[in-house]
C-alpha cells in the first residue's frame, strides 16, 4: 500500500503483540511492556466429544486448565502458555505445544485422537502486560488491561484480552479525553447491538452465525443452487454474500475470515479454493492470473495449519 502522513490530535498504539515495536519508534530507550506469550488450538471431528456441553480439565501436566469445546460442527481443544521473544504476523504451533494438548485430552475422550484426526491446528499471541517486578511465568502474568502516557504524548494500551475489548476501548478513549482536557460523554457502546444482533439466535443452525443477516443469506442459497463444501456446510452463497456486503477480496479473506473453513479443516479449505476463487473473480471482474495467484498464496497459508502426520 501507499505510505502516507495525517496530523492527529491524539495518536493511540493499540498494536497488540508489536507494542513495544512501536513504543521503541517514539523512544529508543523506552522499557519492555509486553511480554508475548502464545496458544495453540486442535480441531477435531466432533466424534470425539459428541455433546453440546464443553469440557474443563481442571488439571493438566504444566498446571494449565484445558478446554474442548463444541464449534461450528466440531471441536476444539486448547490451550497453551508458551513464551515468545520474538513475534509473527503469522505464528505456528510448536511441536511440544501440539503433544502437550493431546497428550492431556486422551486422558479423558472416550476415543484417543492421534495426529491424523487433527483437521487443523492453530496459533495466537497473547500482548501480556509485563510485570515490573520479577520474573513471572506467562500464566502467571495478569490478563488485566493497562494505559500508558510516553512523553510525547503517544497513548498505548496493552494487556488484555478478547472478551474485555469493549472496556478497553471505552477506558482508553476516557483516559485521552481526560488527559488532554476534552469535553468527556458517557460511554454508549455497553448497550450498543453490533451488526447481525438478534436475541432469538438459534445455535443447532449451522448458519447462525449470520445473525440477523441469515434470513437473506439463505434467500441468497435459494437463488444459488451450488454447495462448495457439505462438509463445511459452505454454499456458493456465502462467497457471493462475503464479496457483496462484507468486502471480502482474497481467498484468505472468504476461508478464513468470512467463513471459518481454513481453522475448521484445512485440507478441506484448500480443496474448495479453486471454487471460491472462481466466484470472487466473476464478481470483481478479475482475470486467470489474480485467480492462480489467489489459490497459489491460500494453498502455501493454509498448509502451515495441517499437522504433519509424522512425530
Amino acid at each position: 500500500g501507499n505510505i502516507f502522513s495525517c496530523k492527529a490530535k491524539a495518536v493511540v498504539n493499540a498494536t497488540g503483540v508489536f507494542t513495544d515495536n512501536i513504543l521503541s519508534m517514539d523512544d529508543p530507550a523506552a522499557h519492555k511492556s509486553v511480554s508475548v506469550s502464545q496458544g495453540i488450538h486442535l480441531v477435531l471431528d466432533k466424534k470425539f466429544l459428541p455433546s453440546a456441553s464443553a469440557l474443563m480439565i481442571p488439571s493438566t501436566t504444566d498446571g494449565r486448565v484445558l478446554f474442548a469445546v463444541p464449534w461450528h460442527d466440531k471441536i476444539v481443544v486448547g490451550t497453551t502458555d508458551t513464551p515468545v521473544t520474538n513475534p509473527s504476523l503469522e505464528p505456528r504451533p510448536l511441536e511440544k505445544e501440539v503433544e502437550f494438548v493431546l497428550e492431556n485430552v486422551s486422558k479423558y475422550f472416550l476415543q484417543v485422537p492421534s495426529r491424523a484426526d487433527v483437521l487443523s491446528v492453530f496459533a495466537g499471541l497473547r500482548p501480556l502486560a509485563a510485570p515490573q517486578k520479577g520474573k513471572l511465568k506467562t500464566k502467571e502474568i495478569s490478563r488485566s488491561h493497562k494505559i500508558i502516557i510516553s512523553a510525547s504524548n503517544l497513548f498505548t494500551i496493552l494487556g488484555g484480552k478478547w472478551t474485555t475489548y469493549r472496556k478497553m476501548g471505552e477506558d482508553m478513549i476516557d483516559r485521552v479525553a481526560k488527559h488532554l482536557h476534552w469535553p468527556q460523554a458517557g460511554s454508549s457502546t455497553k448497550q450498543l447491538h453490533i451488526h447481525g444482533y438478534d436475541a432469538n439466535i438459534n445455535y443447532d443452525d449451522p448458519f447462525y452465525f449470520y445473525g440477523s443477516d441469515m434470513v437473506y443469506v439463505k434467500e441468497l442459497m435459494s437463488n444459488n443452487a451450488e454447495w462448495i463444501s457439505e462438509k463445511l456446510h459452505i454454499h456458493e452463497a456465502h462467497v457471493i454474500w462475503a464479496v457483496k456486503n462484507e468486502m471480502a477480496r482474497t481467498v484468505e479473506d472468504v476461508l478464513s475470515r468470512r467463513t471459518r473453513a481454513l481453522l475448521l479443516d484445512a485440507r478441506e479449505s484448500i480443496r474448495i479454493a479453486p471454487a471460491v476463487a472462481e466466484i470472487m473473480a466473476h464478481l470483481m471482474n478479475k482475470d486467470n492470473t489474480w485467480t492462480d495467484r489467489q489459490i497459489n498464496n491460500y494453498t502455501e497459508l493454509a498448509k502451515g495449519y495441517i499437522l504433519n502426520h509424522s512425530t
